[in-house]
């Protein structure tokens, strides 16, 4: 089933008390981890996601890290936009006014440069679309093929090696028991 909240690209919205505790429950996923670099999306419900999931007060914001720019369909649903432009499909068709997927993969690409350039684990706190080109990069799929990665809010992602190629190691992780 698709999805019917609204990509909200770079409205800089607060999160939502649910939000709020979706990151909390968070923190105990990324205790483990001993993060050598922080990095998050400007906007605020990232910044306060990654505050909530403890890594806020050694985060570095990455403008590279903001979500998709949706132009003319900033805060419309894919039923909204449909019903005017049927068949339409963000990851072939991006956004007028806004960002295609290879922009949106550019922006990606800069991130994981960044990231294989850091020794150590990154931590990248973001925006589901956005987060989810990343991983098709990082394998070294065609950004559009990011359209098969459901990405849920507060959720963890792992993203590693195996013999000498980059992989998936873990994808869309929740805290057992949250909606």
């Amino acid at each position: 089933m698709e999805s019917q909240r609204p990509p909200y690209g770079h409205t800089d919205l607060p999160l939502l008390p649910e939000g709020e505790r979706q990151a909390i429950h968070l923190r105990p996923l990324l205790e483990p981890y001993q993060f050598t670099a922080v990095w998050t999306s400007p906007l605020l419900r990232a910044r306060r996601t990654g505050e909530l999931a403890g890594l806020g007060d050694v985060a570095v914001i990455d403008p590279d890290l903001s979500e998709w720019d949706y132009g003319a369909y900033e805060g419309l649903t894919t039923a909204e936009i449909r019903a005017e432009r049927p068949g339409w499909d963000l990851f072939d068709d991006g956004a007028p006014g806004g960002e295609t997927a290879a922009q949106v993969g550019a922006r990606a690409d800069r991130v994981i440069e960044r990231v294989r350039a850091t020794p150590g684990d990154v931590a990248c706190v973001a925006h589901s679309h956005l987060l989810r080109v990343l991983a098709a990069r990082w394998v070294g799929f065609d950004p559009s093929s990011a359209r098969h990665l459901v990405l849920d809010p507060a959720s963890l992602s792992q993203l590693g090696w195996d013999r000498g190629q980059p992989v998936i190691n873990l994808w869309n992780h929740r805290t057992p028991g949250l909606p």
